[in-house]
């Protein structure tokens, strides 16, 4: 069984929270932790603790199950409210400052549940062609 955890309308831009959660995507859980754990970047912090709420919710759902088998099974990183912001520029005008936010969703699941299942490809027949004949060329004298 699965488990969500959701962080909605973190103060920080969507780009800089995904370099993080590209980071830790279909990892084990442990391993994303640690990485997590010592990323200088200040979404790291607010990234671990949710993963921590996301393993959390999976013990809840799974009372007596074993976690060292969890992985990082789906992260994504949605754009959130923007606050607008003006900021002075020369000649009186007005540059705008968007402070972005953002929502980050993680599902955590057992390897063991994991199934995959490979779409069933049929042969394709090959059908040659047979090459066009090539044009003379003219040159023209001028």
């Amino acid at each position: 069984m699965e488990a969500i955890a959701k962080l909605n309308n973190y103060p920080t831009s969507p780009r800089k929270m995904r370099l993080l959660a590209d980071l830790v995507r279909g990892m084990k859980v442990e391993k994303a932790l640690a990485i997590l754990d010592h990323n200088p970047k200040h979404p790291a912090v607010p990234l671990r603790k949710l993963l921590l709420s996301a393993i959390s919710n999976w013990k809840q759902k799974n009372e007596g199950a074993d976690e060292s088998g969890l992985i990082v099974k789906t992260i994504f990183v949605d754009g959130a409210r923007v606050i607008k912001r003006m900021r002075p520029a020369p000649q009186g005008r007005g540059y705008r400052v968007r402070k972005r936010s953002n929502h980050v969703t993680i599902i955590v699941d057992s390897m063991g549940s994991k199934v995959a299942t490979a779409p069933v490809v049929e042969e394709a027949v090959v059908v040659e062609e047979t090459p066009k004949p090539k044009k003379a060329r003219t040159t023209k004298k001028a």
